[in-house]
């Protein structure tokens, strides 16, 4: 499927599907892409589908709208463009990716074709071993000059490949792009200038001296000639900088003795990003000898503008993964207040229920109806509470606060705060404890919230079940850990469900669950170095087990809990 990413602008994070032969965008409501930009005219383009995928059309737009900085009326889009209509910027990309069928065809285009071996051999002029390829790298100085220099260009380009494929900082990648350049040029010195993204101004990112220097030597660079590569799109190597007519002017070239200069732009998929600038620099007793000095070369000035496109790649990927990581960010946020909003609003109405009973019956001076209000507004005063700890729980990196707990005894009290909801909805709440279990080191808060929530899901899937029961039990399993296990009747849960029930506000139980309770209790678990396991069936029922390790890895002294327990078996099921 193809979509469109906002990466700038009043609507950046949004992501649209483009779905269907033509797809409207604008400012007006009756568009399927929806901007809100006063810059946007009210419809401003159409996304047209083609076999190729989708082509953008500008309907008579008062700005504009531009490709890549290009200006268009209409244009093919491929994925990674870069949209601008107005001030928002788009990224568009295809969802296309190669189907059995494409591959198929491409597989009909090649033909593999034999001939004699025997004619073989006689039109070989020359053979090379495999391994010869590893021992030319290794010592390129025992090849000929040509391809020694072009060995060296091509470990440089290389190592410039690594380091844009493994290094994510932009700053630290372009510290190494430098030092990749010092290596095959002899520059005295060396900077790269970004342009900022909202003023266009060039910032610098990266520099490197030859010699050392002390940090407070300022870095002069010639603007004249970064302005010229910028205005004309071009590398420049000049010999003479001093005697070059066309920087003639510029005076940090004469103030500072700049000599020779390579500076090329960083040119990317989409635009000039900046220039990567290199110099060396003469001093008095140089003039006499001005020809012999030449340090730099054309095949200097075309490793340094291929090197300077690589970075330049480096650059934007890493500026457009950061704006999807923030668009992503800033949806996810959107979803979170979505459903925060409609479970907030579901425990208002409950209050607001509860308080206007409350108020007929203080009216009436009708005891009865004052208790009903009560109660209305007791349970969503716990719903509330619930949410609201959950969300803590959830969105907080903490370690448990362990001692020394009787697991059995949790689950007691656990079990006997649900008593009154199980009687309520007639479900038989059953509790099976294996007295081998042992006190273990956990954070019985925690402990204790996570099966609360478990045992109330278990509760919400028993309406309408005929014959509805709730088995509650722990069990000691090879002296290593211990299981608390919640095994129901109920309506179970489908197959293709089970990967989605622990993640945050997927609920299967409609508007009556926030979606969070599982994903808090699988935290909780995997806080203590245990977990939560499930096994479900539809119109069946739902067993989950909690796991927490007997040595805790947060007790303080773990070889403390004894391991030498019997290892005991669940005992069988009650009638």
């Amino acid at each position: 499927m193809s979509r469109l990413l906002v990466i700038k602008g009043a609507d950046e994070g949004k992501q649209f599907e483009l779905a269907g032969a033509q797809v409207t965008v604008g400012r007006d409501a009756a568009n399927r892409i929806r901007l809100h930009d006063t810059e946007v005219s009210r419809r401003h383009a159409e996304f047209r589908q083609v076999d190729d995928g989708y082509v953008l059309v500008d309907v008579g737009s008062v700005n504009g709208t531009f490709v890549n900085n290009a200006k268009v009326q209409e244009a093919l889009l491929q994925a990674g463009d870069q949209i601008v209509i107005g001030q928002t910027m788009l990224v568009y990309s295809s969802g296309r990716g190669d189907s059995p069928e494409q591959k198929s065809n491409l597989a009909e285009k090649i033909s593999m074709i034999a001939r004699s071996d025997l004619e073989l051999p006689s039109a070989i002029i020359k053979t090379i071993d495999e391994t010869e390829g590893s021992r030319i790298l290794a010592h390129p100085e025992k090849t000929s000059p040509w391809l020694k220099t072009a060995l060296a260009n091509l470990s440089v380009m290389y190592e410039a490949t690594q380091a844009v494929s493994h290094i994510l900082d932009i700053t630290q990648l372009l510290d190494r792009i430098l030092e990749l350049v010092f290596r095959s040029i002899q520059a005295d010195r060396g900077c790269i200038m970004l342009r900022h993204s909202e003023t266009g101004q060039l910032e610098p990112k990266a520099l490197r001296r030859r010699n050392d220097y002390s940090d407070d030597v300022k870095f002069d660079v010639s603007r004249t000639i970064m302005d010229h590569v910028l205005r004309h799109k071009e590398g420049v190597l000049v010999s003479d900088a001093s005697q070059d007519e066309r920087f003639s002017t510029g005076q940090s070239i004469l103030r500072f003795g700049i000599r020779e200069v390579i500076c090329v732009p960083m040119k990317g998929r989409h635009e000039t990003l900046g220039v990567l600038y290199l110099d060396t620099q003469s001093g008095p007793q140089d003039i006499a000898a001005r020809q012999s000095l030449t340090q730099f070369s054309e095949d200097h000035l075309s490793l340094a503008i291929a090197v300077a496109h690589q970075a330049a790649l480096a650059v934007e990927e890493t500026r457009y993964h950061h704006a999807l990581l923030q668009a992503e960010r800033l949806a996810a946020i959107g979803q979170t207040i979505a459903a925060l909003s409609h479970h907030i609003k579901n425990i208002l109405q409950g209050l607001r229920s509860g308080s206007e009973i409350l108020k007929m019956g203080l009216k009436d001076r009708n005891d009865g109806l004052i208790q009903q209000g009560w109660r209305i507004a007791e349970k969503n005063q716990g719903k509330i509470y619930d949410l609201v700890m959950d969300m803590l729980n959830f969105s907080k990196e903490r370690e448990p606060a362990v001692e020394t707990t009787d697991v059995n005894q949790l689950v007691r009290d656990v079990v006997e705060l649900m008593e009154a909801r199980a009687k309520e909805l007639n479900v038989k709440l059953v509790t099976r404890l294996d007295a081998g279990v042992p006190h273990i080191q956990i954070d019985p808060e925690g402990i204790h919230r996570a099966l609360l929530n478990i045992l109330g899901n278990a509760l919400e899937a028993m309406e309408d079940r005929p014959n509805p029961k709730i088995t509650v039990g722990t069990r000691m399993v090879a002296n290593e850990c211990v299981q608390l296990i919640v095994m129901d009747n109920g309506v179970g849960i489908a197959a293709d469900k089970l990967a989605d029930i622990f993640k945050p506000f997927m609920s299967t139980k409609g508007a009556k669950g926030t979606g969070l309770g599982l994903a808090v209790s699988r935290k909780i678990l995997r806080e203590h170095g245990g977990d939560i396991e499930v096994e479900s069936q539809l119109n069946v029922g739902s067993k989950f087990t909690l796991r927490l390790p007997v040595k805790s890895p947060f007790a303080l002294d773990p070889s403390s809990t004894s391991a030498e327990l019997p290892i005991l078996q669940a005992p069988p099921e009650p009638d």
